[in-house]
């Protein structure tokens, strides 16, 4: 029950986040070699959108560690190979953009949308 501890450790910070306008938690449990193929979190049709509203920020908490691989991979955010000191340690899907490497506890905020409310493509993960 580990991970659920994490959760509820940071209780807070979801409810402050999402009780108003968010949705519910969804719990992903990833075996080796399984991955979600890449997808934007908001929404591209008119009943999601009227029946709810867009999807604004996604936050991700990461219940384990992983020895090699499990990178949230953010693909039309470039970076290059010099800027990242432990590019070598990354899998070959995590270089192809930005990246995040899941630690147990660590959380990811990110948008969907820019401040001028317009859907942003660079947040594909």
């Amino acid at each position: 029950m580990e991970n659920l501890d994490l959760i509820a450790n940071n209780k807070a910070v979801v409810k402050e986040c999402c009780s108003k306008h968010g949705e519910g938690l969804q719990v992903l449990h990833y075996e080796p070699g399984q991955k979600y193929e890449p997808h934007f979190d908001y929404f591209l049709d008119e009943f999601n959108t009227k029946n709810g509203g867009q999807r604004i920020a996604t936050i991700l908490m990461y219940l384990s560690d992983v020895e090699k691989g499990g990178e949230t991979v953010f693909p039309q955010s470039k970076v290059t190979n010099n800027s990242v000191p432990w590019w070598d340690e990354l899998s070959e899907c995590a270089k192809s953009g930005i990246s995040v490497r899941p630690r147990m506890g660590d959380a990811l905020l990110f948008w969907s949308m820019s401040p001028d409310a317009k859907l942003d493509p660079k947040s594909l993960h």
